[in-house]
């Protein structure tokens, strides 16, 4: 799948969900590959709730085609939300052309209208008899419908960073994630926040 180069100067992304559901990784993995196009600056923050385990969990991107003067988001273009708790509370941080996407699995109640809803736990365990890899089937995802790096760049950062071992089981939720969210129309998406939705 071609893309595009990302034509704004900076791009805020939150990865976010709970303890345990390799949200962290997920993010340290994209934030590496885009730094490895050597295009842009990547700054790349996380923090954890009490909880080690099950507690809420958070990663933050930002991408800029300069030095990132500031290293935290100020308004999301995306928000990866992997549980329902996560998802109600940083929605309201995305930008009126912000994309969600969530993990239609375990997100039932979707406060906008521009969000991408596919079922991250179930296609991992379809894919490797366990939901472990839902957070590369999610990132997979993420590659495919954003323009910030090439799928074949996320995915070498992606087998660099894995445990040995676990290759062939990320790769496959990787590609079932490029695969479902490859079927998705962006276009019949709304343009922005607030068209077709209630405010948030």
């Amino acid at each position: 799948m071609s893309k595009k180069p990302m034509e704004v100067d900076r791009y805020e992304i939150r990865f976010s969900g709970s303890g345990g559901q390799g949200i962290v990784t997920a993010a340290i993995i994209l934030a590496e590959a885009i730094a490895s196009e050597g295009k842009y600056a990547v700054c790349q923050t996380q923090n954890y709730g009490p909880e080690a385990r099950g507690g809420a969990s958070k990663a933050d991107i930002v991408v800029s085609q300069d030095v990132v003067d500031y290293p935290k988001p100020i308004k999301l273009d995306l928000l990866l939300a992997m549980n329902q708790a996560s998802c109600d509370a940083y929605v309201c941080d995305l930008k009126p052309r912000g994309l969600l996407i969530v993990d239609a699995t375990l997100v039932s109640q979707i406060p906008i209208q521009r969000v991408i809803a596919l079922p991250f736990s179930q296609i991992a365990r379809d894919v490797s008899g366990k939901d472990l890899a839902a957070n590369m089937v999610a990132l997979g995802a993420v590659g495919c419908v954003t323009d910030i790096v090439s799928l074949e760049s996320l995915e070498k950062a992606l087998l660099a960073r894995i445990p040995t071992g676990t290759e062939e089981m990320n790769e496959k939720a990787f590609s079932a994630g490029v695969e479902a969210a490859g079927k998705i129309d962006l276009r019949a998406l709304p343009a922005a926040i607030g068209e077709d939705d209630d405010e948030v």
